[in-house]
């Protein structure tokens, strides 16, 4: 959360280099830390490896994580899309973040989209 995302991205190679398999929770930390250093790529990423390397689901709090990181970066129709795909009913956490992507871009028409 400090814009250390390249740190956390080196230790988390790191970590898998000398066997410590990673759990849900990284994959938490993961997009959070790439988000905070505007590392959308990596962030992305991580996100996809998450299943397919790693065989571990989706929560929740991964997909709100991608909204965070995505919004940010200014893929709202994307994360708009994700949001309402989820296989859980949204969380008000996931709108936030897609709002506050809104509002970072400014996209003023999604952004009354996602208040109503």
């Amino acid at each position: 959360m400090n814009g250390h995302g390249k740190e956390a991205l080196k230790y988390f190679e790191q970590m898998c280099a000398e066997g410590i398999q990673p759990d849900d929770t990284t994959f938490i930390c993961l997009p959070s830390a790439c988000h905070h250093a505007g590392l959308v790529d990596d962030g992305m990423h991580c996100y996809a490896s998450m299943v397919t390397n790693y065989m571990i689901s989706t929560w929740l709090e991964h997909c709100t994580c991608m909204v965070d990181l995505l919004g940010r970066a200014g893929h709202l129709q994307e994360v708009e899309n994700m949001v309402m795909a989820m296989p859980w009913k949204p969380h008000v956490a996931a709108w936030m973040a897609l709002f506050g992507g809104c509002r970072i871009r400014g996209n003023v028409e999604m952004a009354e989209r996602v208040t109503r």
